[in-house]
């Protein structure tokens, strides 16, 4: 790991789950059985941007849907409840802007299937993509 990257997980290690920033969310109080609060969307965030971490896309996955990321609207209580100090706003809305990159990402990918599996009979090679052609 680069000492870039190990930088960019500081601040972000540190937290010890203790949940004073989750019992400060607002989003967090109205949908606590559903909402996982700013304590575990920080610690997804450290997880995310770990270099070493082999499982980014699925991490990501599992972030997708209701009353995940979207639920947080960044009024940013969390922060200031924080006694290390630490940013969960930050995090989040970094881990937003992760999540919406993978999402573009892997809509592009599936845009591309989709051309790829609309050609048939002659294979051809174009841009990583076995591309079907007509005879």
């Amino acid at each position: 790991q680069s000492i870039e990257d190990r930088a960019k997980i500081d601040g972000l290690y540190e937290c010890v789950l203790c949940g004073s920033c989750s019992s400060s969310c607002p989003s967090y109080w109205w949908h606590s059985n559903e909402y996982l609060g700013p304590a575990i969307l920080q610690q997804a965030y450290r997880w995310v941007i770990d270099s070493r971490d082999e499982y980014t896309g699925e991490r990501l996955e599992a972030l997708g849907g209701d009353m995940k990321l979207d639920e947080c609207f960044q009024v940013g209580v969390c922060s200031l409840a924080c006694p290390k100090g630490l940013n969960p706003r930050k995090a989040i809305q970094e881990l937003k802007e992760k999540y919406k990159e993978y999402e573009e990402k892997k809509k592009k990918e599936s845009t591309n299937i989709e051309i790829c599996s609309m050609h048939s009979n002659t294979p051809i090679l174009h841009g990583g993509c076995l591309l079907y052609t007509s005879p």
